[in-house]
């Protein structure tokens, strides 16, 4: 069996640990890797590991920082089909949706790459008589990233190539149930001419996790995982007076109007709800049906009930397995509850069974209508191929509902009106806001920008804003007299 190697110091080697955790393949069970959790000793390896990097990377030049992601991004996309296969088999993502995962990742590595014009600071001459006053942006220090399980290329490139292209050093701990794609993209990395130490890897649970939180060496977290999970990361760092951004759940929706094009509302809903098998904190996964639009229910039913999942290389397959028997027990669980607590199972997914796979992790589409806010299915994400139909007389009702919501992630409303859109747009309590858009993730040179329960911290991921969370800012006033210029009465007879 394959055993994941741990990334200390530009070395990858297997760890000493006596605790290994089994990596499967969710479309099987097959277990396709052995995961140490790395000791103590090599968790403070890779952090004290990364300080003493630091202390060379800080000072190379913006440049030739900028220059490294260029390669890095060079490599990754000569890699692209490499990468998105091997993130195939450890998720269980359709070839398509893994390229995607990739491909994100990507054009954050080339915002990296514009650090220098991300970076500048700020002057102004004469804020006194003589005297100007100037801010310098200058790095932090060790970073880490906690990454999960459902995009193991993109969101780890949310967070290393900025920090270290800020002149940062970085440890980054991966989702024990995918780290092969984590460990590929440091082989590319160090083959991009990265230094050593200046990116290390390590793995494991819960006491990995605590350690990094901990360490007083390490400046920020970064994580991306569920909100029980996110709450705890925020609380712990913050004891330890760390900098935190961490992103949490969602429960997004999709407000429908009757002026909507019918065609787009029916094809773009079920891609954002069933697409990855619903496991990304984006997916739609309310859609709120305003008035006459409630008649095409049906047609959303009709076409969610053509999409069947598969293997990753079933170019047929809409979707592929959930990630593990525990993610398809609780989400079976789930529709269960729905269908005890009122709600109309009008496709049902329960069942469903792939050929040649009878041991994955699947879930077919399954789509509920007649959904309450008082329903268990309605308040807690369910993180799976899962679509919850509410039916609201107006655009205010619609309104009401997305903000009595505890999260805040992203939200997305379909009409044919400038109008209702701009209303939506500044009246909503939602991060993210997509208009005829069913999932409006922000490219690079924005901010990902969740709001309320679904994100804990100040400055948020990728763009200006993660710049800002990996850099600190300093400002200084600044006198020269002219009468110290050596010579100085003569200086314009030296000058000719």
């Amino acid at each position: 069996m394959k055993s994941v190697p741990i990334y200390i110091d530009g070395d990858f080697r297997q760890s000493a640990t006596q605790e290994w955790l089994e990596v499967t393949n969710p479309a099987s069970n097959e277990v396709i890797a052995a995961l140490p959790c790395a000791t103590e000793q090599e968790m403070s390896e890779a952090v004290e590991g990364a300080a003493m990097a630091f202390q060379n990377w800080k000072d190379v030049a913006v440049p030739e920082r900028a220059r490294l992601m260029l390669c890095y991004q060079h490599l990754l996309k000569e890699h692209h089909d490499e990468l998105a296969t091997l993130l195939s088999q450890e998720t269980g993502k359709i070839f398509a949706d893994a390229k995607g995962d990739v491909w994100r990742g990507i054009e954050v590595v080339e915002q990296a790459a514009n650090i220098a014009s991300n970076t500048m600071g700020e002057w102004v001459e004469n804020v006194a008589s003589e005297i100007d006053t100037y801010s310098i942006i200058q790095p932090l220090g060790v970073c880490c990233g906690i990454t999960p399980f459902n995009f193991p290329a993109m969101i780890p490139l949310w967070m290393f190539p900025i920090a270290i292209a800020c002149g940062n050093t970085f440890v980054l701990k991966p989702s024990e149930q995918v780290p092969l794609t984590a460990i590929r993209l440091a082989e590319l990395f160090e083959q991009a001419g990265a230094p050593k130490g200046v990116l290390q890897i390590v793995h494991g649970g819960k006491k990995q996790v605590d350690y990094l939180l901990a360490h007083s060496s390490i400046r920020t977290v970064s994580f991306v995982g569920s909100v029980p999970v996110a709450q705890y990361i925020y609380q712990k760092s913050t004891q330890y007076f760390k900098r935190v951004q961490a992103l949490a759940g969602a429960k997004n929706h999709m407000v429908v109007m009757p002026d909507a094009n019918k065609e787009q509302v029916v094809n773009n809903l079920v891609g954002a709800s069933v697409g990855a098998a619903g496991q990304r904190c984006m997916a739609i996964s309310v859609a709120v049906f305003v008035g006459d639009s409630n008649e095409w229910i049906g047609d959303v039913k009709g076409a969610m009930s053509a999409i069947k999942p598969g293997h990753w290389d079933d170019d047929n397959a809409g979707f592929g397995p959930l990630i593990s028997q525990q993610a398809k027990s609780r989400v079976l669980g789930l529709i269960q509850q729905g269908k005890d607590q009122g709600a109309v199972c009008e496709l049902d997914g329960s069942q469903c069974v792939v050929e040649g796979y009878p041991d994955g992790n699947w879930v077919g589409p399954t789509l509920f209508s007649g959904v309450k806010t008082s329903m268990t299915i309605y308040q807690q994400e369910i993180f799976g191929p899962v679509l919850l139909c509410i039916e609201v007389d107006s655009l205010e009702d619609a309104l009401a509902l997305v903000n009595a919501n505890p999260y805040g992630n992203g939200t997305s409303i379909f009409t044919s009106s400038g109008a209702a859109a701009r209303k939506y747009q500044h009246e909503i309590q939602v991060g993210q806001v997509g208009i005829n858009v069913p999932i409006p993730v922000p490219l690079p040179f924005f901010s990902f920008t969740g709001w309320k329960g679904s994100f804990y911290g100040d400055l948020h991921a990728y763009g200006k804003q993660a710049v800002r969370f990996y850099t600190e800012t300093k400002t200084v006033t600044a006198r020269w007299f002219e009468e110290d210029i050596a010579g100085a009465p003569n200086l314009t007879i030296q000058l000719k």
